[in-house]
């Protein structure tokens, strides 16, 4: 359910694409205000392929060949449109709207036709759906700049667009995340994030499921309320707490720096946030992210990674994950990047240059009141 105070309201792109607005006062008409870019009906092909030695799916989007990519300032996408603008978003002004990519690497369509029997290809359609929330209408800035009201705005559409996604038949997870930094791939500089639906249920999710039901199994308590208490014991790695939330470096961070932040009330996924929750989320967020840049003399690349709780067929979460946000940076040092070289991707197995306890105390000295 949407805050009281943010008004949602829905149109469509000259190609059918949806764009969803999240407004802080009601009555723009926003969503009205038509696309005036002669788009053609947009028909993205993706495919799923199985690797069968790591079970595990593939998404193959050639489309995504042709995406924008860091366009000048004036040229940007994902500016408010008028004024002969060609952007993703007609309206003049915004303050948070999501709309369908038009380059997903999730979409639902037709397989290729095979040009003969391959015995090695279990592929199967790409169904899902990618969808682009911008945080803000200013071509400049960042997350860690918003206030508070905007904060909790995009909170607001993560849950929304959570909830409505999760209702699709086709979907198993969603996936809310932010790309920030040319270090990390962005294709675009306007303050932006991502909603990924994906219609299985990604490694990293299903591996902490697998995790969880043993851990219930063997001790007969909850995985992750059992590592928020075994961190606040030992108190060394935490960055912040406070009513409602904790944040944290894990004990076995991968990244050089890194923070996984918790609600110290457990719950599924964001949707499942009451408006207490909410609110200590939208004071904390923007504090975290801003250490984060303030660790080096240059802009911190990083991902915001948000993990829910998957949903079967009759829409119920799994009773034992818990919603937590995932930050990291690529960055190990001021003019150095952590690279995945032949441990991490070639074996999975990491190797981290910064002590978690380091980052831990970097990270405190950073954060701002």
């Amino acid at each position: 359910m949407l805050s009281s105070q943010v008004w949602r309201s829905t149109g469509r792109l000259s190609d059918g694409r949806a764009i969803i607005y999240y407004d802080e006062s009601p009555g723009t008409g926003r969503a009205d205000i038509p696309d005036p870019r002669p788009l053609p009906p947009s028909a993205p092909t993706c495919e799923l392929r199985r690797d069968p030695l790591l079970d595990e799916w593939t998404s193959l989007a050639a489309h995504r060949q042709d995406r924008t990519f860091l366009p000048p300032a004036d040229a940007c996408p994902l500016d408010p449109g008028g004024a002969g603008r060609a952007s993703e978003i007609p309206a003049p002004d915004y303050d948070v709207v999501v709309f369908e990519n038009r380059f997903p690497s999730l979409a639902p369509s037709p397989l290729p036709t095979p040009e003969q029997a391959d015995p090695a290809l279990e592929a199967r359609p790409g169904a899902g759906r990618c969808e682009v929330v911008c945080f803000t209408s200013e071509h400049e800035g960042s997350f860690s700049r918003l206030a508070p009201r905007r904060v909790r705005t995009v909170i607001e559409a993560w849950a929304d667009r959570t909830a409505a996604l999760n209702a699709l038949p086709e979907v198993a997870h969603v996936y809310p995340f932010e790309n920030r930094g040319e270090e990390i791939g962005v294709s675009l500089h306007h303050p932006h994030g991502q909603i990924y639906a994906y219609p299985f249920v990604p490694p990293r999710i299903a591996r902490m499921q697998a995790t969880a039901r043993r851990h219930r199994e063997r001790a007969g308590t909850n995985l992750f309320d059992d590592v928020v208490a075994a961190e606040r014991a030992a108190g060394r790695r935490v960055v912040a707490e406070d009513a409602e939330w904790i944040a944290l470096v894990p004990a076995a961070a991968r990244w050089p720096y890194e923070i996984r932040l918790f609600p110290l009330r457990r719950v599924p996924d964001l949707p499942s946030l009451d408006d207490s929750q909410r609110d200590g989320l939208a004071r904390l967020l923007p504090r975290l992210l801003g250490a984060f840049d303030a660790l080096f003399d240059t802009p911190t690349p990083y991902i915001a990674a948000w993990h829910q709780s998957p949903v079967d067929a009759s829409g119920a979460h799994d009773p034992e994950f818990g919603l937590h946000l995932q930050v990291f940076t690529v960055r190990r040092a001021a003019h150095r990047l952590k690279y995945l070289a032949g441990a991490e991707s070639g074996m999975g197995t990491w190797i981290n240059d910064v002590t978690p306890e380091t980052a831990a105390d970097r990270l405190r000295g950073a954060l701002v009141a």
